[in-house]
C-alpha cells in the first residue's frame, strides 16, 4: 500500500491557507512580486519539478512513488509549492479557487454524462 503525507487541512480550510499565504508575503513585502504574471511563471516552474520526478518512470514506478519516503516527501514538496502558487495566483485575482473548482466539475459532469455502456471507448454521447 502506498505511503500518505497527511497534514491537518481540511477541504474548509482552502481559504484560510490562502490568507495565510498572502499574509505571509505581505509580512516580507513580497506584493510587488506577486503580480499575474510572475505567479502564473512561478506555478508553472513547480509544476515543472513535480514533473520532473515523474519524467522517466513507467506507469507502474510512477504509480508506487509515494511508497518510498525520500520520493514521497519530494511530491509532496511539490504538491504544496504549486498549491501555494495556485493559491496566492487566486488571491491576487480574487478567484475563489473552490467555487471555480465546483463550476468547473458541473459543467464537465454535463459534458461528460455516465454512459450506458462504460466499455464502449466513447467519452461523449452523440
Amino acid at each position: 500500500m502506498a505511503a500518505r503525507v497527511e497534514g491537518t487541512a481540511g477541504p474548509g480550510e482552502l481559504k484560510a491557507l490562502q490568507h495565510r499565504l498572502a499574509a505571509f508575503a505581505a509580512a516580507r513585502d513580497w506584493q510587488p512580486f506577486h503580480t499575474p504574471k510572475n505567479l502564473a511563471a512561478a506555478l508553472s516552474v513547480e509544476a515543472s519539478e513535480l514533473v520532473e520526478i515523474f519524467q522517466w518512470l513507467t506507469p507502474e514506478e510512477s504509480a508506487r512513488v509515494m511508497e518510498k519516503p525520500e520520493t514521497a516527501g519530494r511530491v509532496a514538496d511539490e504538491v504544496a509549492d504549486v498549491l501555494a502558487y495556485l493559491l496566492q495566483f487566486c488571491e491576487v485575482l480574487g478567484v475563489d479557487a473552490a467555487a471555480a473548482l465546483s463550476a468547473k466539475i458541473d459543467r464537465n459532469e454535463r459534458r461528460f454524462p455516465i454512459l450506458q455502456d462504460r466499455h464502449s471507448g466513447r467519452h461523449s454521447p452523440e
